[in-house]
């Protein structure tokens, strides 16, 4: 196994590990939800009001400022001395705080006019409307707080300690549990419950990161330093990232937008499809290029084009076997899965056959948003930020056009579900932001193939029919779900999961595919 390989295994699988423990709280918490909530007016106005401060993390702390922080904090620990990294850290930290402060006193005072901008649907109803206003006041904070993490955590990974902020979002699934299960029933309007636990969970996510900075001497005294010469670098690697890193986000911002002004019920059934469609674009997507950045900043730092190209080319090779397959589960157990995981208490049956058909739209694009999340930071570890940007708003255009083109086509023929058109628009344009993105590596001449890709191929795809033809023979229809226990309906989903993915390695095997392919053993 080669040492780029290797690396990527390991580390990857570090992230993905707690990643997966991240998911299925994560998993667990929208079960309660749904259970707690439903799919209606408060519901929905908690989505909104989460969502808000949520896309504004992805895009400027996760997505962004992650992106263009990583690249610069690495080169100078390669480069420079621990003083410079550490002065460095305080005034990227202090500079950081400093504006997100500012941006989150305007977000609380301006909560009105971000719901009527974001939601503009919710005004013409005023209970869902005020519930949105009142709740994104107290989630809006949670941007601070977890831009820190963020920070805190892009230098726990150049450290190469990626388990810790892998693991940190578990803490915002237990406090929204907490929040529905405890506090929501004892508050006159219980929804208010769970955005009070997400604030919660921004100072304790914080909190927990901070003795591991002590551990690597990281944990320096904020300084405000906009002239500073690397927080000048991160600014300007960071305003074109905040598109390329982030588009996908957007894009789910304005289909809840849309969704916004469709049948009650949309932006919630969106919302669980997103969430479902969001486990193995955490556990492989984000872990994998979590754990590539670092390493293909340090590549590029140390001029080892060679080595470059072969982490690139295994993160591929690694985000197909997984994706391809994942994506067809998704989308011919779009019924039972959300039947499974969210058919009880308030959410009903049309919740689950309309949610799954969003899931079923979002599920086309799985692979292609996998394989953003391990391209892009071929061009971020160069610090090449203009090319992402062109291919997003390319992306973000596209998406806006294919919305206006399939949710008003299907307005038009009274389609019962115009949501699902949503979902679908996003898939094409994340396809799309892929295949450019891969254009682009390809043509500066960072990236090229390695040997063996056409007999991956063949074998994954015909391990991919052969699982998907089983599964649509052993599925049950979605109506007869509907009549089952939710013991049974447990049982049967994990029937077909372990059979689909018996099938897949089964026929893997058979096809010749062995561990040394994907990396692992000699």
């Amino acid at each position: 196994m080669s040492e780029a390989a290797g690396g990527i295994w390991r580390t990857g699988g570090t992230v993905g590990l707690m990643t997966l423990i991240s998911r299925l709280l994560g998993f667990v918490r929208d079960v309660v939800i749904a259970r707690v909530f439903g799919a209606g007016i408060a519901a929905d106005a908690f989505f909104v009001a989460f969502r808000i401060p949520n896309f504004l993390r992805r895009l400027f702390a996760e997505g962004g400022f992650t992106q263009a922080f990583v690249p610069v904090f690495t080169e100078y620990k390669e480069r420079r001395s621990r003083a410079e990294l550490r002065d460095l850290a305080a005034h990227v930290i202090g500079t950081l705080a400093g504006v997100l402060l500012g941006v989150t006193a305007i977000g609380v005072a301006l909560a009105p006019l971000l719901v009527l901008i974001f939601a503009p649907g919710f005004y013409a109803d005023a209970e869902r409307y005020d519930l949105a206003v009142d709740m994104l006041r107290l989630t809006f904070p949670y941007l601070l707080f977890i831009s820190l993490v963020a920070a805190a955590g892009g230098m726990l990974q150049s450290f190469g300690r990626f388990a810790v902020p892998a693991f940190t979002p578990v803490f915002l699934n237990l406090c929204l549990i907490f929040g529905a299960l405890w506090a929501a029933p004892r508050l006159d309007v219980p929804i208010y419950a769970l955005a009070g636990a997400v604030f919660v969970a921004g100072v304790v996510q914080l909190a927990f990161q901070l003795p591991w900075l002590i551990r690597i001497g990281m944990l320096v005294r904020p300084r405000w330093g906009w002239r500073h010469t690397g927080v000048q670098r991160v600014i300007r690697l960071l305003i074109p990232t905040l598109f390329g890193a982030s588009v996908a986000q957007i894009n789910l911002l304005v289909d809840t937008l849309i969704a916004s002004l469709l049948v009650a019920g949309s932006v919630s059934w969106l919302y669980y499809a997103d969430r479902l469609m969001e486990f193995p674009l955490g556990l492989l997507g984000v872990a994998l290029g979590t754990a590539i950045l670092p390493r293909l900043s340090a590549q590029h730092a140390q001029t080892d084009p060679d080595a470059f190209r072969r982490t690139i080319d295994q993160a591929l090779r690694l985000v197909l076997l997984v994706g391809l397959p994942a994506t067809a589960g998704l989308i011919l157990l779009a019924g039972p899965i959300i039947a499974t995981l969210f058919a009880h208490g308030e959410f009903t049956a049309d919740d689950t056959y309309m949610a799954a058909l969003a899931l079923f739209g979002y599920g086309l694009g799985l692979p292609a948003f996998l394989l953003v999340k391990v391209l892009q930071p071929g061009f971020f570890s160069r610090q090449d930020t203009r090319t992402p940007v062109k291919i997003a708003v390319i992306s973000l255009t596209s998406n806006m056009v294919l919305n206006g083109i399939i949710v008003g086509g299907m307005v038009l023929a009274d389609f019962i579900a115009p949501h699902a058109g949503l979902a679908l628009a996003t898939a094409l344009s994340g396809w799309l932001q892929a295949g450019l993105l891969y254009r682009g590596l390809r043509r500066d001449g960072v990236y090229r193939r390695e040997p063996g890709w056409g007999r991956f191929w063949l074998r994954l795809v015909a391990a991919t029919a052969a699982m998907g033809g089983l599964l649509l023979v052993l599925s049950s229809p979605l109506a007869t779900l509907d009549d089952l226990a939710w013991q049974a309906r447990v049982g049967e989903l994990g029937m077909l999961i372990a059979a689909g993915a018996t099938c897949f390695v089964a026929v893997l095997l058979i096809a010749g595919m062995r561990p040394r392919h994907v990396g692992i053993g000699p």
